[in-house]
């Protein structure tokens, strides 16, 4: 079920008792949150509503809210958020509370309506917790889109909100934002606060008004170190420290940029695919595409000498062999 589906349900069907919002993409699970509220009519310091952090809060707290009676309305409505107890955590609430939250679950309050946030990459599916919850609630999927359900996203708001562009510049923004949603929609409220009503979109304004990330440099970084373009490594790398970016986190994300290049070449060599590389590696299948385009061009033991190479330079400039910028400077001439 997408999202937009889950969204609509929530305004116009019968409520469901219990929720389970699964997954980390932060505006979607916004989106939910601000749905409900409108929903219901009513606000965070309503009388009717209740948010709890379940590292911070016992269940007993909690399990007194789910009872209460609504205040002059239909509906109570109770966020549950953090719920490591669904994790594989070794950590947990007491197991008599899991069990009396289970049995809540299997006969909740009808007038109570209770939201459980589980923005985790994966929960325990072993857990009769995660079961039951999986079983009696209903599922709203919040986790990252992939590349193609953020541009159909992202392409509707613009439509929706009359903004003028074409698909090169859609494209051109979304690789600004690494394709994730959430930061695609908070750049969008800067992008629509510049606009005028007749103005269009274009690849000078988004370079105007979105900044490139110290991950977006470093990767810019990687590819020069890769190809020899010393001057434009030197460059950029001396862009980044006048910008107060300390050598060390420089040297840390390249490392992990190259072993992203080693990891993603090993993988392709044995036949899979970008979904099955991102589901293995765990990141955002749109680095996997990036990596993708580029280890074709390198040897894998030049990947594997420059991630040496810069393992050993991150060893002498933190034991205070070497001073962190000339070396870093050394290291890119000489490769």
């Amino acid at each position: 079920m997408s999202i937009q589906t889950s969204l609509q349900q929530i305004k116009s069907d019968p409520l469901q008792p219990i929720y389970f919002v699964y997954g980390q993409e932060y505006y979607l699970i916004e989106q939910v949150k601000q749905t409900f509220f409108e929903r219901l009519k009513i606000t965070k310091d309503s009388l009717n509503f209740a948010h709890f952090d379940c590292e911070e809060t016992e269940f007993p707290v909690i399990y007194e809210e789910l009872q209460a009676m609504p205040f002059f309305e239909d509906y109570r409505l109770v966020f549950m958020e953090q719920p490591y107890f669904l994790t594989s955590d070794k950590k947990s609430w007491e197991q008599q509370y899991i069990d009396q939250l289970i049995d809540y679950l299997k006969e909740p309050v009808a007038s109570t309506i209770l939201v459980i946030f589980a923005n985790y990459e994966k929960i325990d599916e072993r857990k009769k917790l995660s079961k039951q919850l999986k079983k009696v609630g209903t599922l709203i999927d919040v986790h990252p889109l992939s590349e193609q359900e953020v541009t159909r996203y992202v392409q509707q708001y613009l439509e929706n909100q009359g903004v003028q562009f074409n698909r090169e510049t859609l494209a051109y923004f979304l690789k600004a934002c690494d394709y994730q949603l959430t930061k695609a929609m908070q750049e969008l409220q800067k992008l629509r606060l510049y606009l005028t009503d007749e103005q269009p979109l274009t690849s000078e304004i988004i370079d105007q008004l979105i900044p490139k990330t110290l991950e977006q440099n470093i990767f810019e970084l990687t590819q020069n170190v890769l190809l020899g373009k010393k001057n434009q490594a030197l460059q950029l790398f001396d862009e980044l420290c006048l910008q107060g970016e300390e050598p060390i986190k420089m040297i840390a994300i390249l490392i992990g940029q190259l072993r992203l290049f080693i990891q993603t070449k090993f993988l392709m060599s044995k036949g899979y695919q970008q979904a099955n590389i991102a589901e293995q590696l765990k990141i955002h299948s749109y680095r996997v595409k990036l990596a993708m385009q580029d280890v074709r061009k390198y040897e894998t033991t030049r990947l594997f000498d420059l991630y040496n190479q810069l393992v050993e330079l991150d060893y002498q400039i933190k034991t205070g062999k070497v001073q962190k910028q000339f070396a870093f400077q050394l290291f890119i001439l000489k490769v």
